[in-house]
């Protein structure tokens, strides 16, 4: 039996979404005996874009998915594979085709196409697209990681992430495209769980929403698919996916806010909320430019992983949800209870740990960079009443803190940089053991990097956080607009801007350079640039 058989495609079915013209498809037998759809489509089927990502020397992944109908379940596709026909060039106008080759784009995965393409040149950009029939995709633009081992002067990229749709407008991703990174490090918060809602209710008090999520909060499969299209349907987060490869991690709200493990802020079973967690990963895969080896087994999804841009630069990108042990103190914000000193609690899981501190002590790299998802820097939220931290992050977490700290300090591991996310803020500062001494030199550096939109427009400094800043002395910049930052890399410096919007609730917000700080190689300490 055929899989167009065994899905029984209703006559008035077909007629709809592809028109009539779909009623003379032909079935192409696969060697697996099951058979492709060939289809005509009645709109556009690439509404969703382009992407490419996880570079290595040779390849990258490039991804697509068929989407006539965005906000339908199965997106308005027959439930049938179909062929989806890909071409790799070396120049933006596709004149020499250097790879090539057939995809299948499977019910299974919602017709995502996830393609690992091989066989290129290090360190050098290239040009993709798609085809499914007579309709042709955008070209997409990737880039190649140097040679292993190779001298390289210099690597440019972005940083971006917790960008919810509600909340404003993508120009910073437009105006991210426009800078042509190496690639982009998105570092979590890629959609947002909740139901549509007209208003929001900030600290500066209710807020209408720039534009509004389709449905209510999201449970099932379909709901997390309709939810990645609603985003992926924006045309300036297609621009950024289109201009480079991106290196995507998740944090809690491509699930649930604040989830750990298989406990969720709402204190559901933890059997049902694995459920959620289930979908969830699913849907985050078929949405995004991962590998094979991180294709999702029941609520377990392969994002810890490593990429080096040759004698440069090491990327080690965590995942700080999955093996977590349950935030202290109730999950309350600026919290202080005895649960931070757990000896029992984890971040990151002693076997991402040890993945880490392997590649941080065997690294001959210049730069190591830990890339993730929440703050580091154990900052004091209410200074001059005890040790008030955000129980969400590292600060929350002091045993596995101190322990990944001391071993970078004690083995010697030079210019440490962390790029993190979450906060809807940027921040500059250095790594302690304990910060609120900030006792001989830093072990490491952080560069906090603010939201593309969550928080609305923000502004340069909130009220409560001179406090802070005066409070923390290993603190020395925020920064409470919208906007992303590029790193430019050199073997003497890491520079880091923070790029920042007037507004994101109206489409023409105008960028500026709020700030640069920067490391010196071989000099512990940020400077301002």
């Amino acid at each position: 039996m055929s899989v167009l058989d065994r899905y029984a495609l209703s006559r008035r079915r077909l007629l709809n979404v592809f028109g009539a013209s779909a009623l003379t498809a032909l079935a192409i037998p696969l060697e697996s005996g099951k058979a492709l759809a060939q289809v005509a489509f009645r709109t556009y089927p690439f509404q969703l874009g382009v992407a490419s990502g996880d570079p290595s020397p040779d390849g990258f992944v490039i991804w697509t998915r068929l989407a006539p109908e965005p906000f339908e379940i199965g997106y308005g596709m027959p439930m049938a594979p179909v062929a989806v026909e890909w071409e790799v060039g070396d120049s933006a106008n596709m004149r020499t085709v250097v790879a090539k080759g057939t995809a299948i784009a499977p019910p299974e995965l919602g017709h995502a196409v996830h393609v690992e393409v091989g066989g290129l040149q290090p360190g050098r950009d290239y040009w993709y697209r798609f085809t499914v029939g007579k309709e042709r995709s955008l070209t997409g633009r990737a880039r190649t990681t140097p040679a292993l081992g190779a001298a390289l002067d210099r690597v440019r990229f972005a940083v971006s992430g917790c960008q919810h749709y509600e909340q404003g407008y993508y120009t910073a991703y437009r105006r991210l495209a426009e800078d042509n990174p190496d690639f982009v490090f998105c570092y979590g918060d890629y959609i947002y769980e909740g139901r549509g809602n007209r208003v929001w209710n900030s600290a500066s008090g209710p807020n209408e929403n720039a534009r509004q999520h389709f449905g209510g909060e999201i449970y099932s499969l379909d709901d997390y698919r309709r939810r990645y299209a609603q985003y992926k349907m924006d045309a300036d987060l297609q621009a950024a996916h289109a201009a480079a490869p991106w290196f995507v991690v998740w944090d809690d709200h491509e699930t649930d806010n604040n989830w750990v493990g298989d406990l969720d802020q709402d204190g559901a079973d933890p059997k049902l909320f694995n459920l959620r967690r289930q979908a969830a990963a699913q849907a985050y895969y078929e949405a995004m430019p991962l590998r094979a080896s991180s294709f999702p087994a029941g609520t377990a999804i392969q994002i810890y992983r490593r990429a080096a841009y040759g004698q440069l630069l090491n990327l080690n990108l965590l995942d700080t949800r999955q093996f977590r042990t349950d935030q202290p103190c109730g999950d309350k914000y600026a919290a202080s209870c005895a649960e931070i000193d757990s000896p029992k609690a984890e971040v990151i899981g002693q076997t991402q740990e040890k993945w880490l501190n392997d590649g941080l002590t065997g690294s001959k790299a210049t730069w190591n960079v830990i890339a993730q998802q929440v703050m580091m820097m154990d900052l004091d939220r209410e200074p001059g009443g005890g040790r008030n931290v955000n129980p969400d992050s590292w600060a929350g977490y002091s045993i596995p803190r101190t322990r990944l700290l001391k071993s970078i300090r004690d083995h010697k591991v030079g210019n440490v940089v962390v790029l993190t996310g979450d906060e809807h803020q940027n921040f500059a500062g250095d790594l302690y053991i304990d910060g609120a001494k900030a006792e001989g030199a830093p072990i490491a550096s952080e560069f906090v990097v603010t939201s593309i939109t969550s928080g609305g427009d923000g502004v340069d400094q909130r009220a409560d956080m001179a406090k802070v800043q005066a409070g923390n002395p290993m603190l020395k910049f925020n920064n409470s607009q919208r906007g992303y930052a590029i790193c430019d890399v050199t073997p003497k410096a890491f520079v880091t801007e923070f790029k920042v919007l007037d507004a994101v609730t109206r489409k023409d917000g105008k960028l500026s350079t709020r700030a640069k700080w920067a490391l010196e190689a071989g000099k512990p300490g940020i400077v301002q640039a």
